[in-house]
Parts: C-alpha cells; sequence; structure tokens
C-alpha cells in the first residue's frame, strides 16, 4: 500500500515536557483551580479494546559495539584462543591484546587443541604472555575471586605460573600448577586483594609449553551460571521484564558466507551466524569473523542465548540465514544442496530447544546441562534482505519444512531495512499473499518521524499478517529522542491487535567500541548505565497491562507552513562534478545562478571533501569522504524550482541535492545512487535526525551527466529525473507532540493512564474517566528532563521518580511537566475476573 494510505488522522493525546526538572520538580503539579484544560483525555472504561500479549515487549542482542565478548559474556581475557586475524580486523593478529617477553608464536598445525581451534600459542622456557583484557584492562574487584582456566600441554613438563598485577603492583596472590603431557584443561582460583580497573594477567613458563584458551572468569556472574554472564549488564536486562529475547543478529545472520567451518570450506571465517557452531564444549566451538569489524569467540552461544531468555523469563525467538545477504551485500545463494543443509539445520536448531534427551540434538542439549526442553514457540527466517522476491522464495522453503514437522512454531518473515518504499511494499504483498502469520520490520528515523507517525498501524489490515516490530530507534540517546520513541510507543499498544512484539535495537554499546549510535544500555569493563531510551523501555516493559482501553484526546494545532530552506550540494564516499545550478521563484524570478565559470563564493562549505572549481564545474574529489554537504541561498526561501546537473566522476555512491535547508542538521536531500549505489530515496534531516520519505531501486552511472529538478510548491515537492518526473511527495503529517494510551491490568484492576508530553511547555489535562469508580489516589511515574539531558556513567538526569496524586475522581484534571513521560496507575473500586475488562 501507498504511504499515505497506511496512515490515517485519528484525535488522540500525547503529553510531553521541556524544561530541566530537580527531583522535587518532579512530583505532580497539583491541579488547577479552573475549569479550562489545555487537553483533554476521555477515557471508554465502559469499552473494550486490544489484548495485549505478555511477550508485546523484548529485547533484541546482537554482537554489535562489543556487545558478546568484553561485554554480556563475562569472559576477561581478550583474545583467549589466539585466534585473532586479519580476517576480523586489518589490524589484528594472533596475538592482538597479547604482549610477549621471552619467545612465543602462535602456530596453526596438527598439534593444535582440536580442528575447529586452529592455533594455539607455543611459549618457549623462560618466557611470559600477558593480556590487556577490554577497555582499560582486567577488572576485578577486591575480596571477589576469579577461576582461571588454561588448556596447556609440555611434553617434558613445566611449572606455569600465573599472575594478575597492574601499574601499582600485586592483585592476587600468584598461582602456579604443573603441566605434564598431552592437552589437558588446568585451573587455579585468584582472590582479589584491591579493586582495579587495569588489570593485566600473565601466564610464565619454566620450561617448553603449548597453551590455549586461557581464561578468566569472575566466580559471581548472573544466575552464577557456568561459562556466565556479567552481572550488571545481565541484571539491566532483566530489570526490563523482557516477554521476548531475539538473537543473534541482525546483519550477523545474513551477511558472509553461508558455508561451514570446516576443511572442505577452507575454513572459511567471514560467514553468517551458524548455531551449530556455537554450541557443545567452548574449546570447540568455531570462531567468526564478526561483520561489525572484530572477533567474535562464540562464548556466548546458542545455549547460552536460550539459558538467559530462560533466566529472565521471555520467550527465545532465534533468527536464522535465509541464503539471501543483506546489510549492504544484497546476494541470493543459489545452491540447492546448501540452501537444503540450511534447512536441516533450522529443524535441528527446534529439537536442539524442544527435543526428549534421546534425541540427537535434545542429547546435546541435555548434555550441556539442561535436560527440560527450553520451549521454542517462535523463530524468524532472515533479516532486512533487500531482494524480497528471492529472499520469500527461500522462506517459503524454510516455513514449509518447519510447519510440516512443528506446526505450533511460530516462522516469522521480514519486510527488509525500511519503514517505506518499494522493497518494503514487495515484501508486504508478497507477506500478505503468501499468507505469513508475522512479518519483522525494522526502522531507524528521527525523533520527528516517531512524532508524526503514531498512526502507523491504525491502518494495518487487522486480518493479515502480523507484525513484529524486530528493530527501532529514533537517532539519538537524548531525551527528545526517549520521548519521540515513547509517543510511538502508545501507537504500539494501541494497536496490541496487530503489533505483537517490540524490541529497540541495538541493545548494547561498548563505549570504547562503537559501530552503531544510538544504543539502550553503554558500559565499559568497570560500569553500565542505562540511556534516556532505556528508561522509556523500562517503564512501559514494567507497565504493560492486559488489555487497551478506548481512549481519545485532543491534539496540538498544527502550524506548519510550506517548506522553506536554501538548498546545497553534498556527496558520500563519491567524487563528483555539479554545474548550471538555478534556483527560480515561483513567479519566475531568479534566486540563484551559478555555471561555476569563476568562484564558488555563493557556497558555504559545512562538510568536508575537497572541493574546487575546475573546468567551469564544482568538483568534490575526496571519495573517502561522507557528508561534505556545501549549501547556498537563504532559509527563508519558499515555493521554488531548483536545476542541476550532476556527474559521478568515481567512488561508491551517487551525489546528493539538498533543499529546504535550514542548518547542517536540518534539510531536505535527494539521495541518487545511495547504499553502495543499490536505490535513489529522499531523506529528511531534523536536527541531525534522518527519516526516508521515499525511496526506489536505481544506480547512478559513472561519467554521465544527469539533469536533476526539484520543484517546491507549500508542503509538497515533485522530483525530476532528465526531464521525467521520478516521484513526489506531500510532507504535511504534524508532529503530534502530546500523545497517550490507558491500559488496564488484569491483575490489580489498575487503568495505567500513560501520557507523553514532547513540547517545552506544561501540558493542563482534563481527564473523564467516564464515569468509573475509582480510588482518590494514583500511583504516579515520571521521567522528565530538558530536551538535551543524556545519561552518562556519572550522570543519570533522566530517571524515573514515583509520587502519589491525590486528586483523582472520575473527571480531574493534571498538569503533565514539560518534556515528559507520566503513568499514573489509578485503582479503580471494585474487582472483577482476572482477564475480564471493565463494562
Amino acid at each position: 500500500m501507498s504511504r499515505t494510505a497506511r496512515h490515517r488522522t485519528r484525535r488522540r493525546a500525547v503529553l510531553t515536557g521541556t524544561a530541566l526538572l530537580t527531583a522535587a520538580v518532579l512530583l505532580p503539579v497539583p491541579a488547577h483551580a479552573e475549569s479550562v484544560a489545555d487537553y483533554t483525555i476521555a477515557v471508554g472504561t465502559g469499552a473494550r479494546g486490544p489484548a495485549i500479549d505478555d511477550t508485546m515487549y523484548g529485547v533484541f542482542f546482537e554482537d554489535i559495539n562489543r556487545a558478546a565478548d568484553g561485554g554480556l559474556y563475562a569472559e576477561l581475557v581478550q583474545n583467549r584462543s589466539f585466534e585473532y586475524s586479519t580476517a576480523d580486523n586489518g589490524s589484528y593478529t594472533p596475538l592482538t591484546s597479547w604482549s610477549v617477553s621471552g619467545t612465543a608464536g602462535v602456530v596453526n598445525d596438527s598439534g593444535r587443541l582440536n580442528e575447529r581451534n586452529r592455533t594455539y600459542l607455543s611459549l618457549a622456557a623462560g618466557s611470559s604472555v600477558t593480556n590487556s583484557g577490554y577497555n582499560t584492562g582486567v577488572r576485578v574487584e577486591q575480596g571477589e575471586r576469579y577461576d582461571f582456566s588454561v588448556w596447556a600441554r609440555a611434553e617434558a613438563g613445566a611449572a606455569v605460573t600465573v599472575t594478575l598485577k597492574d601499574a601499582g603492583g600485586t592483585l592476587a596472590d600468584s598461582r602456579k600448577v604443573a603441566v605434564r603431557g598431552g592437552w589437558t584443561r588446568y585451573k587455579a582460583t585468584f582472590t582479589a586483594s584491591r579493586t582495579s580497573n587495569h588489570g593485566r594477567l600473565t601466564v610464565a613458563t619454566a620450561a617448553d609449553a603449548a597453551l590455549d584458551m586461557v581464561s578468566l572468569f569472575p566466580r559471581e556472574t548472573y544466575k552464577n551460571q557456568p561459562n556466565g554472564l556479567r552481572k550488571d549488564l545481565a541484571e539491566k536486562i532483566a530489570a526490563l521484564k523482557p516477554g521476548f529475547l531475539r538473537f543473534p543478529g541482525g546483519c550477523l545472520v545474513n551477511t558472509g558466507s553461508m558455508e561451514d567451518y570446516s576443511e572442505a570450506s577452507g575454513w572459511q571465517r567471514k560467514r553468517a551466524y551458524q548455531w551449530k557452531d556455537t554450541v557443545g564444549p567452548v574449546e570447540e566451538r568455531a570462531t567468526n569473523a564478526n561483520f561489525w569489524g572484530y572477533n567474535q569467540s562464540y562464548g556466548l552461544g546458542y545455549y547460552e542465548y536460550f539459558r538467559f531468555a530462560e533466566d529472565v523469563g521471555a520467550m527465545p525467538l532465534p533468527v536464522v540465514p535465509a541464503l539471501v545477504t543483506g546489510c549492504g551485500q544484497n546476494r541470493a545463494t543459489d545452491d540447492e544442496a546448501l540452501l537444503k543443509r540450511h534447512i536441516q539445520d533450522t529443524l535441528d536448531l527446534i529439537e536442539f530447544a524442544n527435543g526428549p534427551r534421546t534425541s540427537t540434538w535434545g542429547g546435546l542439549r541435555a548434555e550441556m546441562g539442561h535436560t527440560r526442553p527450553f520451549g521454542l514457540t517462535h523463530i524468524a527466517v532472515g533479516n532486512e534482505e533487500n531482494l524480497p522476491r528471492e529472499f520469500f522464495a527461500r522462506f517459503q522453503r524454510f516455513r514449509a519444512a518447519v510447519e510440516a514437522e512443528h506446526p505450533d512454531i511460530t516462522v516469522i518473515s521480514n519486510s527488509g531495512p525500511d519503514d517505506a518504499g518499494t522493497v518494503f511494499d514487495t515484501a508486504w504483498q508478497l507477506n500478505r499473499e503468501g499468507g505469513v502469520d508475522m512479518v519483522d520490520e525494522h526502522y531507524y528515523n528521527s525523533p520527528q518521524w516517531f512524532l508524526r507517525n503514531n498512526d502507523r498501524y491504525d491502518s494495518y489490515d487487522r486480518q493479515g499478517p502480523k507484525v513484529f516490530l524486530g528493530e527501532y530507534a529514533s537517532q539519538g540517546n537524548a531525551w527528545k529522542n526517549g520521548l519521540a520513541e515513547a509517543a510511538y510507543m502508545t501507537g504500539l499498544e494501541r494497536n496490541a491487535d496487530v503489533v505483537k512484539l517490540a524490541s529497540y535495537a541495538p541493545l548494547l554499546a561498548n563505549e570504547d567500541d562503537v559501530q552503531w549510535s544510538p544504543d539502550m544500555i553503554w558500559f565499559n569493563n568497570h560500569a553500565s548505565w542505562g540511556s534516556t531510551n532505556y528508561e522509556v523501555q523500562k517503564l512501559f516493559m514494567t507497565n504493560v497491562g492486559d488489555r487497551v482501553v478506548p481512549s481519545e484526546a485532543s491534539t496540538t494545532p498544527d502550524a506548519s507552513g510550506p517548506v522553506t530552506g536554501g538548498v546545497g550540494l553534498s556527496t558520500w564516499a563519491t567524487s563528483a562534478a555539479y554545474d548550471d545550478v538555478r534556483v527560480t521563484a515561483a513567479d519566475g524570478t531568479t534566486l540563484l545562478s551559478d555555471d561555476f565559470s569563476g568562484d564558488a563564493s555563493q557556497w558555504t562549505r559545512n562538510g568536508g571533501g575537497n572541493w574546487g572549481v575546475q573546468d567551469g564545474q564544482y568538483v568534490q574529489t575526496d571519495e573517502a569522504a561522507e557528508n561534505t554537504l556545501v549549501t547556498a541561498g537563504d532559509p527563508a526561501w519558499h515555493d521554488y524550482d531548483l536545476q542541476v546537473k550532476a556527474t559521478k566522476k568515481s567512488g561508491k555512491e551517487g551525489f546528493l541535492i539538498a533543499f529546504g535547508v535550514q542548518d547542517t542538521g536540518t534539510y531536505y536531500w535527494w539521495n541518487l545512487g545511495g547504499w553502495n549505489n543499490t536505490q535513489s530515496a529522499v531523506e529528511q534531516a531534523v536536527d541531525g535526525g534522518k527519516s526516508t520519505l521515499i525511496s526506489k531501486p536505481g544506480s547512478v552511472e559513472t561519467g554521465r551527466a544527469y539533469d536533476i529538478g526539484i520543484k517546491v510548491r507549500g508542503r509538497q515537492v515533485t522530483l525530476y529525473l532528465d526531464g521525467q518526473e521520478w516521484g513526489r511527495f506531500t510532507d504535511d503529517k504534524p508532529a503530534e507532540p502530546f500523545r497517550q494510551v490507558v491500559t488496564e491490568d488484569a491483575r490489580t484492576g489498575d487503568l495505567i493512564v500513560k501520557v507523553v508530553n514532547a513540547q517545552p511547555s506544561e501540558a493542563r489535562t482534563a481527564i473523564d474517566l467516564g464515569g468509573a469508580r475509582v480510588s482518590s489516589r494514583a500511583r504516579v511515574t515520571t521521567l522528565a528532563a530538558d530536551a538535551d539531558a543524556v545519561n552518562t556513567e556519572t550522570d543519570a538526569p533522566v530517571t524515573a521518580v514515583t509520587s502519589t496524586f491525590r486528586g483523582v475522581d472520575s473527571a480531574f484534571t493534571y498538569t503533565f511537566p514539560a518534556h515528559s513521560v507520566t503513568f499514573l496507575r489509578i485503582k479503580q473500586r471494585w474487582s472483577r475476573p482476572a482477564g475480564e475488562a471493565a463494562g
């Protein structure tokens, strides 16, 4: 369906807030005596809205930003198996994170620990190696115990001494183990004598020895599980009370080779994440090049994911490769034998999760320590594939195989990487026609987009596939981003009959190794903290309710005018030339004309790159530079036509023509040949966050001159390529800052009035509960801060504040703070059977 058809204007309420508030100010503002209010909320307590599943909100874990090794996985030694390689990162060697004193070398020969652990360390007599851990070093806390282990081999026998120190001296008494004979695992325990973030683990030998899998784990992990998880990170995730855990990706499952890790495949390191690589004894698990530019050890594997989901009470939701790559790679594998193998691997995964201990894979699960089935009910095939027809053909094969043997398993499809566009529309058409049960949508957009699109799911087909919103976030970790997401979540809940699952992404980020931002939880080697977005997710996830209570609210008057702003030229990882730029007002008046026969004095440099006038063209020559924006004109311009000639000279992408330019963070641009020269789109940037308004597949030819025209009239924009209309859009959806939803908790009978006020002023609101008999008191939870506030390791301006409001009645007035999210829990005065709504 078209972008316009997916939206329907309805009167809704969302409450927001503004200035930075102290904890004292966050207490509810007393109701005003006047009868006039700025907003109204009418709650239909006698009506029944859609039921909300217990699994509505969950978390998505992907090993990005070093979320696993050095993050949730509690191992303190980096590169413990000497497997780092240039295949993982161009700067890596097998001794990355290790320093050598004496003679040591990494060996890949038949004397290895096992076939899948390909390399090991040969350490000469009188030599030592020291590991630097993650971030600033190995983190230890005074009085805590740490379990060391190593696989070692010494034909003549050797005494191996293990020490834990930092620049200030000893952190624990040294340990000595006697090594003799073939490969054997040796263990020792340290008790830290003081706290340090800069520890170094050293292993020294008095005689020649071979070492592998050098490991140091805190004794205290989450739930004290073996091969366990870092406690503070796991506890922050558990505190969300997630309904599901999606894993392991993300781009990890649909990039790279689909081959296995074996001699037959040449021990391929850049592989899609395949579950069988990640189970069994950790020393026998394969290693892999992580898509995000580092090594992943698979110490945190499928068994640990299932166990973690169980520990936090979440439904496990694994994602398996569909044999169509995405994330910029966009290839379909046409190998029938390989496809059949992956389909069988998926069936084997279900047996691993649910099969009896007498089965092959259920037996492995039991051998690993979990005799009971994990209770898998959902499985997703693929992730953000940009080739929808190729993907869906393979998806149908997976689904048919799973349904034939496990008809109770829900098999989830997806709709590509964007919220709209040709790929999205084609994928949804195929999913609807194919009778798919659930479709995974992903999108990352500006706060403005989330404020504008609260009604996205209002017009979705109630009889069609359900929606799994597997990845979403506004582009930032400031409070304005959290507010926009909170406003959007009210729409997700209101449409709980369509949106069955939703998870913010990404979940974790090591502050010293970031490939993607924003993220929900940040950490280093000694601390972790929740972002403003985390606080929003936690508030919603721990106060979901069981059923929506229909409600309506007044809206904020729309004060938007025409699209206004100057014009601009840019490139992205590309060299391009521009010529004959002309801007003409609607009445024919020339606003700007530049044929670059002289200088480029009319243009202001805002980004990087190497711009200069060459042979009567304005040329950007740096192929590596991203967003090289130059601008011209007046921010007050409106109703104009922009003409420009553009030629790609070299590089990965095409060119970008900007219009409606207010400043370097607020503009529109037509991105021709973007996304590795695979598609073109119009993107809108607001305060630096971008959203896609219209997109189509397409590429740009090198050396060809393109005539580009953009016509701006009011809020309608028409785009022309070589004299032919390419597309048009009308940017007229208001960014509603006041949103609300009401749910009911079946267990307590509470009405939960959830209000987002994303504006810099209080929202005085008349709330009508439809004659319901309620307690005069409400338990209030409020998040409020300055719009630009950011939570950090040392400061958390966005923190939930709880209080009591003593002015509740069937109709009452409440003033919601500026830039705020407020939940009012109001107890109804009669009881009913759990699960039965009022009325």
